[in-house]
């Protein structure tokens, strides 16, 4: 596949470093990286303009309009969101990720008359929580996802088990329009130290009240409901002693949830030791520490398109204890690269475990079983490596994503 030096891909994001705070903003950092070696790509991003010294060429960040201060957070997001279709004048095609700016490519599309691609990290319909975040906001950016896909020259989503909910979430998109291009770890960024590197991990995962010689599970992601935090705590209190408990986990979503995690991790620090508790969003490097000094990775989400800290925690080299829902089995190979939980859902669009206390018993039985196995733990982990190495490299996620813009742009 060739690409005239003039073609032109807008790449609309609400995360660009260094204001990264989930999947989608590692995502569109990464994979903008790897389409600018072969077509000229723009990124247009939220929070303010970015200095040229830590910064791409191509990347404008932008302010919230003033006029907007106090509004509705879903407003304020659309103020964005039409400063960014304004500029995506000159482009061959726009290319939108999450809701955020859903809408700047839709109105993009119409206003330049180009083809208008989304990347679906997650849908609003299997969000219901949002509720609690953005009051009647949540009804807008509903309503913008929605608007955008039903216009969608193509969309990109990055599991099988994603490609399912959006049919089904949105029933009147075309299902040939819908294409699965998984999310890619960076190899070279993400990987077990050694030497050295190892004993500098150690002595920072010691500074923060883990101990390297004790084995750890470890969990990071945000304070939010579709991570499944509250049933992955109840598990805690149900494993061995000696079993220590990172939760790399901050940005919670409402003060409901946060006081809901705070006080539930307070309990468990008062009768048992080894819970951490981390709430700071660690650099790459320091993260990469803390995995490196534990011995299993957990992901309890009830909701999880495809989960890139499960990509982070095999490229070091750790086993993945995870609920098997959404594209989660498409990561996890079960019982090679780690162990998958049976999750039964709610088809509401909560998640909700049918039967949260199995659940969290499976759950805890899954970690228990597995931290309790290091010949088993070690296997695991050199075959979590090598499967991110075949399958989930950068490379390939760039060429994927090109089929799409050649398929869109030519059919």
């Amino acid at each position: 596949m060739t690409y005239g030096v003039g073609v032109r891909a807008d790449l609309l994001t609400r995360e660009y470093p260094p204001h990264v705070y989930g999947g989608a903003g590692v995502h569109v950092a990464e994979l903008a990286a790897v389409l600018r070696e072969r077509i000229d790509v723009r990124v247009r991003c939220f929070d303010g303009p970015r200095t040229a010294e830590d910064t791409p060429p191509g990347v404008t960040g932008y302010d919230m309009p003033g006029g907007l201060t106090g509004a509705n957070a879903a407003l304020q997001t659309f103020g964005v969101d039409l400063a960014m279709t304004q500029d995506v004048a000159g482009a061959d095609l726009v290319h939108s990720h999450t809701w955020y700016v859903n809408l700047a490519g839709h109105l993009a599309g119409l206003l330049h008359d180009i083809p208008h691609i989304l990347s679906a990290h997650s849908l609003e319909p299997l969000r219901p929580w949002k509720a609690e975040q953005l009051g009647g906001g949540y009804r807008l950016s509903s309503w913008a996802e929605e608007t955008a896909y039903r216009g969608a020259a193509g969309v990109i989503a990055v599991s099988a088990g994603m490609r399912a909910d959006i049919l089904r979430s949105y029933p009147t998109v075309d299902p040939d329009k819908v294409h699965v291009v998984h999310n890619g770890i960076d190899l070279s960024g993400w990987a077990r130290p050694e030497g050295a590197e190892l004993d500098r991990a150690h002595e920072f995962a010691r500074g923060r009240g883990i101990d390297p010689d004790r084995p750890a599970v470890v969990f990071v992601g945000r304070i939010t409901r579709q991570k499944g935090l509250p049933y992955l705590l109840r598990a805690v209190a149900k494993l061995p002693p000696e079993i220590q408990v990172v939760l790399c986990a901050g940005a919670p979503d409402t003060p409901q949830i946060a006081a809901e995690v705070e006080s539930a991790v307070a309990e468990l620090q008062r009768v048992r030791a080894g819970v951490v508790w981390i709430s700071d969003m660690l650099p790459r490097r320091d993260l990469i520490a803390v995995l490196a000094s534990c011995t299993v990775f957990v992901c309890p989400s009830v909701y999880e398109p495809l989960g890139i800290v499960n990509l982070e925690a095999m490229a070091v080299g750790l086993p993945v204890v995870a609920s098997a829902t959404g594209g989660i089995p498409e990561v996890v190979d079960d019982g090679v690269t780690g162990v998958l939980i049976e999750l039964e859902q709610r088809q509401d669009g909560t998640g909700t475990p049918l039967d949260p206390d199995r659940f969290v018993d499976e759950l805890a039985r899954g970690l228990t079983e597995l931290v309790g196995d290091p010949d088993r733990v070690s296997l695991m982990g050199v075959a979590a490596r090598r499967r991110v190495e075949e399958h989930f490299s950068w490379s390939a996620i760039a060429d994927r994503t090109l089929a799409v813009y050649e398929h869109v742009l030519h059919g």
